[in-house]
């Protein structure tokens, strides 16, 4: 059997140098060795003959594979696959055909129904080929924090990764303090549903009860389903006394669990996406003032709606342990469904009056361009970059960033209060397209 790890020049490297050895043996010996290298090969006994008793090199081909896709794909692929912010080849090609409708629309790119045709066919391995490489990117994680009395009361696992019920969410803080941690400053709250892959993300200026609270209360009501389960890590930003009586006040029918010490993996879908979505758009700098906080979260506006309705993810189906053998070292076998976005793995779940729901969904998303949403959101990425961090030893209102200032009393006065209930945001940058953002769905369990 072939070994799964020899290229066809590792091959040809390979039976160079046994050559010497198999012509100066004798006839046993030939035998031993022909079967040690018709093993490690893969190769036919008389195929692996032919090559030892002449040279031993790779010829040129005589006649090059034929080109089946030119550079009206390649210029597609370019586009859909910038529009949907550079996922794997396994995430794209599922959803190529409908991506390029859609952006065709838009006169994003030229759509013919050759080029259709193209991107149906086209497999994984030829859409990896035929990308550019993209830079690598930091990741980074949290060393977990000692439990509490309160950790200890919550029940510790793993949420299944087959639950079909939206509504089991993950829950994750990002720092966004820069290579200093001294001080105050902006965390990103996560929450990624496990069934869909549905996203929400909220800037909160420390991790005080009142600011994690206010943040959590917005995103349930931004969340198109009812929040069934809260399933946070072992940090006492989320399991303390005042947050957990705030959501039995607030929120009586969500059910509180947590991940297990020293088992990141329990919250294997918010890790994964504070790399890919936090870090990948926000990086690493330091944020640590009102004004801030404010444009994150109006970015954050922008960003759900471009994740959740556009970009596709994968969900694991199966994992299983290969055993090793002669040709390869044991592994873990993933197996995946096809790519989806969080919208369409949303509307599948969902029946009746929620189906409802989910046409007005796919009806707005209908009238959105991915590629000019990315561009307005690249837009307000670098208006951020404009507002100066918090002034040394002066500090920094943490009530100015709240989304419902009237809920807490201990805001008091000292709060901006708009008409609207809101604190004034900076203003926004100029934008070619008005971000469409449905209000149906909007109320938690």
């Amino acid at each position: 059997m072939a070994r799964d790890d020899m290229s066809i020049d590792e091959r040809y490297q390979y039976l160079r140098r046994m050559q010497t050895q198999y012509l100066q043996a004798n006839r046993p010996q030939r035998q031993a060795l022909l079967d040690q290298m018709v093993a490690y090969t893969g190769l036919h006994r008389k195929s692996v003959l032919r090559r030892l008793h002449s040279t031993v090199q790779r010829q040129p081909r005589r006649r090059e594979r034929a080109k089946h896709y030119g550079a009206e794909v390649d210029t597609a692929l370019a586009i859909i696959w910038e529009s949907l912010d550079h996922p794997c080849a396994l995430r794209l090609q599922p959803n190529l055909v409908r991506t390029g409708k859609h952006l065709a629309r838009y006169g994003e790119l030229t759509w013919s129904p050759t080029l259709e045709a193209q991107l149906a066919r086209i497999s994984v391995s030829s859409v990896a080929r035929h990308l550019p490489s993209r830079p690598p990117e930091a990741r980074a994680r949290k060393a977990a924090a000692p439990l509490n009395r309160h950790q200890q009361a919550l029940p510790a696992y793993r949420i299944p990764r087959d639950i079909a019920e939206p509504g089991h969410l993950e829950l994750d803080l990002v720092h966004h303090s820069g290579p200093v941690t001294e001080g105050e400053y902006v965390y990103t709250l996560q929450l990624i549903d496990v069934a869909t892959g549905w996203g929400a993300r909220r800037a909160i200026l420390g991790r005080s009860y009142i600011v994690v609270a206010d943040a959590l209360a917005h995103l349930f009501a931004q969340l198109p389903f009812p929040v069934r389960e809260l399933h946070p890590d072992n940090g006492s930003e989320f399991l303390n006394a005042h947050l957990l009586a705030f959501l039995e006040r607030e929120f009586a029918a969500t059910h509180c669990s947590r991940s297990r010490p020293g088992c990141p993996n329990d919250n294997r879908l918010v890790e994964e996406k504070n790399a890919s979505i936090v870090r990948r758009w926000i990086g690493d700098r330091r944020l640590d003032s009102v004004q801030q906080t404010r444009w994150l979260n109006t970015f954050y506006d922008q960003l759900y709606v471009y994740h959740n309705y556009f970009i596709p993810v994968l969900k694991q189906t199966a994992k299983a342990w290969q055993a090793p053998t002669t040709a390869h070292q044991g592994y873990v076998k993933r197996t995946h469904d096809p790519a989806r976005t969080p919208l369409d793995r949303l509307c599948d779940l969902q029946d009746g009056a929620a189906g409802i729901e989910c046409q007005a969904l796919l009806k707005a998303r209908a009238a959105l361009n991915p590629r000019q949403l990315r561009r307005d959101i690249l837009q307000a990425l670098e208006h951020l970059s404009t507002y100066a961090g918090a002034v040394p030893g002066r500090v920094e209102n943490v009530y100015q960033t709240l989304a419902d200032p009237e809920r807490f009393p201990e805001a008091g006065e000292s709060v901006d209060k708009p008409p609207t209930g809101l604190p004034t945001d900076p203003p926004a940058p100029t934008t070619t397209e008005t971000l469409v953002t449905p209000t149906i769905g909007k109320e938690a369990a």
